[in-house]
């Protein structure tokens, strides 16, 4: 833009960001609830990776094509970016609205497919937004508002589901007339699917777009039309990204490896340390490990909110890159104390540690960047930060199994042990990012409040 933007206030930001709140009460359901389905639906831990694929092979394909479609959008009425968030939601909700209804394991891997798609479309303009709307001095207060929003979704996510499970008795049928899917399960994903289109809803009627001044549209209107324009445009970004941003690249390949790994087999591994027992043993026992794996993630999710503005003033203080290396020590430690907690109540301990770095991987890496990135090519460059994401995500899919069964002896407690070891080389990794500076004048409202 060629204009200064205006500094929005508290209210403004917390609007703009609410639809991100939707976004990730359905990420959360996929963190906690998507794998223990699989399992009710009788798939085998070993399975759990490959079932996975969706997520990271979707958000690779998706996330860097809405990017560039969206830089790419203009609409009076509409805008650039939320018609992107609209129709993301809407599919989103349909598919949770939908899940619980899935008789087979290929059903359900079938419209996590679907889902993942949806849950793409919707986040990746989201981080182009922020960038949008916002002036440099208050970046960070929205990358860092989505990372609260991100917090307080999934904690509710997997709060959910023992609300739900003390409430709600019975349970679904298998296509063979197994036993299948809890009816407590139904209503962590009815809710998901109203929070979704809702939150989405709120922030596209609250929020207008800045538009393009009249040299922008004219460029938006010569650029040349076509399906494989922003693919073009896609490999192009690529071969111009700021070296940082392939530093970046590296600390992710660790990082988000590690987070797929706890995130499959966080159930299994309490269900073993602190209820003895797995998937295929006593059924009650494991659905409540199931339902405590939520209580935990539920936990470290509120850390998550709770923390999020807090590091807006520590990336000021010490600078992003060393917040974000202090948050991934703490949570590389916690999952490496994890799985060797027998009583359940102490399992929330290491989890401070965990849910502010899950902050810190929400925002601060952006925070890292985007002073990098040319303001035209926003959405296209946000998309390819995802990327970076789904990549180890895709890798971890089709590689864990085998690593799982050969080398850690099928065991859960060692796949979180695994994942732990991993983030303390996300935070080796980090340190090789150029030191940056956030501006002094990043400020946090005092209504802020947390």
């Amino acid at each position: 833009m060629s204009f200064s933007k205006p500094k929005l206030s508290f209210w403004q930001i917390i609007n703009m960001n609410v639809g991100f709140f939707g976004i990730q009460y359905s990420f959360g359901l996929q963190q906690s609830a998507i794998n223990p389905l699989y399992t009710f639906l009788h798939a085998r831990p070993e399975q759990l990776p490959l079932l996975n694929l969706a997520g990271p092979l979707t958000g690779l394909l998706i996330q860097p094509l809405i990017g560039a479609m969206s830089d790419r959008t203009w609409h009076p009425r509409f805008g650039r970016r939320k018609p992107y968030f609209l129709v993301g939601a809407i599919f989103c909700s349909i598919c949770l609205f939908a899940f619980p209804f899935c008789r087979a394991l290929w059903m359900a891997a079938g419209l996590l497919w679907i889902l993942d798609a949806a849950n793409n479309t919707a986040m990746e303009p989201y981080r182009a937004f922020i960038a949008d709307k916002l002036p440099e001095k208050q970046r960070a207060f929205g990358f860092l508002t989505q990372s609260f929003f991100t917090g307080l979704g999934i904690t509710l996510a997997n709060l959910s589901l023992g609300f739900f499970k003390n409430i709600i008795s019975g349970e679904t049928h298998t296509s063979d007339g197994q036993s299948g899917i809890p009816y407590w399960v139904f209503g962590s994903f009815f809710v998901g699917g109203i929070c979704s289109i809702v939150s989405v809803v709120w922030s596209i009627t609250t929020t207008p777009e800045i538009p393009p001044t009249a040299e922008e549209l004219a460029e938006l209107k010569a650029r040349k039309k076509g399906w494989f324009e922003p693919i073009q445009e896609i490999f192009a970004a690529i071969g111009d990204m700021p070296s940082v941003m392939w530093k970046l690249a590296l600390v992710y390949l660790f990082q988000w490896y590690a987070m797929f790994c706890y995130w499959q087999f966080v159930a299994l591994s309490i269900a073993k340390s602190v209820f003895h027992t797995t998937s295929d043993g006593n059924k009650e026992l494991y659905e409540q490990a199931v339902v405590w794996a939520g209580k935990v993630n539920g936990f470290y999710n509120i850390v998550t909110f709770l923390s999020a503005f807090g590091l807006v003033w520590l990336a000021r203080k010490f600078s992003a890159k060393y917040v974000h290396i202090g948050c991934l020590l703490m949570a590389g430690a916690a999952l490496l104390v994890f799985p060797h907690i027998t009583d359940k109540q102490l399992l929330f301990a290491p989890m401070v540690g965990f849910g502010i770095a899950w902050a810190s991987m929400m925002g601060v890496p952006y925070i890292m960047v985007v002073g990098s990135i040319p303001k035209e090519r926003y959405g296209v460059y946000m998309g390819i930060i995802n990327m970076m994401i789904v990549v180890p995500m895709i890798l971890q899919t089709l590689s864990f199994g085998f690593v799982y069964q050969r080398f850690l002896g099928s065991d859960p407690a060692n796949a979180i042990t695994f994942a732990g070891v991993l983030l303390l080389l996300s935070a080796l990794a980090t340190t090789r990012i150029k030191r940056d500076h956030v501006s002094d004048d990043v400020v946090v409202p005092a209504s802020a409040g947390h």
